[in-house]
């Protein structure tokens, strides 16, 4: 082996080495996906619930299961228990429906949280799940309960879309509805089966950990598990949400024995030193070419000297008010050509600004539109108060 490949070999050794070290310590990712699995501490994982469930539910044994829905009911623990699903997806069929029947009537009750329910249970009950999708998830919808007793003054608001399930045409003389969303679209509710009942929840990620690290989401989610009452058992069913044990890929045996596995190690790492040799070619030297300048500062300057210059304060106040509307309209869909009492409530609800800043920033505007003359004092007012309004936002 002459020098000149002994040296390649070594620095693509090294480079090799050092983005190996590199990946193995570099942060990992935030992991969005919602498994709902209990051991799971990701934020659309379970792991909050199930470890501090039993302080809702003190002495009551936690029993989880994976079969299906008939299988688990039909050998049910004795004694009162609750069933409780969560996850994104699940079907219930003819046969678990009938057996979710007799559960309940003999004074069981069942807890389902779901974005799609398939099969016939959501046909039986005549109810159809509808969604505000959004895709940049940044509206915050309020959703409450019905209760007076559990009411809150102030409506629950999550982020992240999390709330934004809610059931179209509910039948009020079969379902007793417990919570709504902006309080019209029912977004929780019951239906008594005999001595027991059937509580449906249609958006299972408040009940996840990012929902329960927040004092909101945690005063929630312990106030919808308490229409469950008291019961010897609670059966934790992960059949829709644990993954399939079976490995399924191409290479699962080259893997599983260690001499294939190394085999397949070498070869790969054959392969990727064969095609960085190859790789090696003259070339001829790339000119450098000197970045563009940046003007945005000067001009930025220019278009100041030319306002100070002018001195014309309402001008600028209203090219300032103008773009903060615009910017509300955007965020917020909220109309603005009539800056009354609805819109400061509105506006005060749904942004993250102070409520004196939006009121005195509203007096501002208002005593600008009345035509009065702006002083300068007046305009670094206006100034001060929308950058408040904007950084409060955030």
């Amino acid at each position: 082996m002459n020098s000149g490949l002994r040296r390649y070999l070594i620095i693509g050794s090294i480079l090799i080495v050092g983005y190996l070290v590199a990946q193995y310590f570099k942060p990992k990712p935030t992991n969005w996906a919602p498994t709902y699995l209990s051991e799971d501490k990701i934020p659309f994982g379970t792991y909050i619930l199930r470890q501090r469930i039993n302080d809702i539910f003190p002495n009551t044994k936690i029993k989880t299961v994976q079969s299906a829905v008939y299988n688990n009911l039909r050998e049910q623990p004795k004694g009162q228990s609750n069933y409780f699903i969560i996850a994104s997806n699940l079907s219930v069929d003819k046969l678990d429906y009938r057996e979710m029947v007799k559960y309940m009537q003999s004074g069981n009750n069942i807890f389902i949280a779901a974005f799609q329910i398939k099969g016939g249970l959501l046909d039986k009950l005549k109810l159809q799940i509808a969604s505000d999708f959004n895709f940049q998830n940044k509206r915050k919808y309020p959703i409450n309960f019905v209760n007076p007793s559990l009411k809150r003054d102030l409506d629950y608001y999550f982020d992240k879309g999390i709330s934004e399930q809610y059931f179209l045409n509910v039948d009020t003389a079969r379902a007793i509805v417990l919570g709504k969303k902006e309080d019209k679209f029912s977004n929780f509710i019951q239906y008594k089966f005999g001595k027991g009942s059937l509580f449906i929840l249609p958006n299972p990620q408040l009940l996840t950990n990012y929902s329960l690290l927040k004092e909101d989401g945690l005063d929630y989610a312990s106030k919808v598990l308490s229409y469950l009452p008291k019961a010897e058992t609670l059966i934790w069913n992960e059949h829709f949400t644990r993954p399939d044990a079976q490995d399924h890929s191409v290479l699962r045996v080259f893997f599983k024995y260690d001499e294939l596995r190394w085999a397949y190690y070498i070869a790969l790492f054959s392969l990727v030193a064969f095609i960085l040799f190859e790789i090696k070619r003259r070339q001829r030297i790339i000119p450098v070419i000197e970045r563009l300048k940046n003007t945005s500062v000067e001009f930025a300057e220019v278009v100041g000297r030319v306002y100070y210059q002018q001195r014309n304060n309402r001008d600028i106040a209203e090219k300032k008010v103008s773009y903060l509307l615009e910017y509300i309209r955007n965020k917020y869909r909220l109309k603005t050509l009539d800056l009354n009492q609805e819109f400061k409530e509105s506006l005060i609800k749904i942004s993250g600004a102070n409520a004196d800043i939006i009121d005195e920033l509203l007096e501002e505007i208002t005593y600008l539109k009345a035509g009065q003359m702006v002083k300068d004092q007046q305009l670094i007012r206006l100034n001060k108060l929308i950058e408040q309004f904007y950084k409060q936002d955030q």
